[in-house]
């Protein structure tokens, strides 16, 4: 495999057509007013949860067809976990600039629903402040987008590491 294929284009693009796909998702959802109703973050989990999944089948078939139909498991995690962290990446940096300029009180409104909801629950206004409390530690924080791109590079490992143990096709199983 002198003349392997390079992935990182492929990450590159794959990685930023999935942000976009996200952002695009968020803001079809705000222009329809569902922002902050449930139904909208279930469609937006699902776009999601459907980016995740086809963006890094798409660029480890690229780059299995780019590689003369080579691509070992390592390789596919590499591309599938690179093109969710781009890609995360990029829906992180729209976060800040949706809650920074777009919708500056959107975090507010998740409050005041939040509390509604909780409340509507039964719960004390003890506990009510101390779920809040939480919750505004990590909403819009260094900390936040930290454990969110984590978790999100874990659930891209874990659909790589699937996807690529179906897809890996390498010289040493051709002879």
């Amino acid at each position: 495999m002198e003349n392997q294929a390079s992935s990182k284009s492929i990450i590159l693009n794959n990685g930023l057509y999935y942000g976009i796909v996200t952002i695009l998702a968020s803001l079809v959802i705000y222009a329809l007013g569902m922002h902050l109703e449930p139904t909208g973050g279930y469609i937006n989990f699902a776009v999601i949860a459907i980016a995740l999944i086809a963006f890094p089948i798409m660029g480890m078939s690229t780059f299995k067809k780019n590689n003369g139909g080579f691509m070992t498991w390592g390789q596919g995690v590499k591309i599938g976990v690179g093109i969710v962290i781009i890609g995360s990446l990029i829906g992180v940096l729209y976060q800040h600039i949706f809650t920074g300029f777009i919708e500056p009180e959107f975090y507010a409104q998740v409050e005041e629903m939040t509390r509604k909801g909780l409340f509507d629950a039964g719960m004390t206004e003890e506990q009510i402040n101390a779920q809040i409390e939480m919750q505004s530690k990590f909403q819009g924080t260094i900390i936040g987008d930290a454990i969110g791109l984590l978790f999100m590079a874990f659930v891209g490992f874990v659909v790589s590491a699937i996807v690529a143990a179906v897809k890996k096709h390498t010289e040493e199983e051709t002879y």
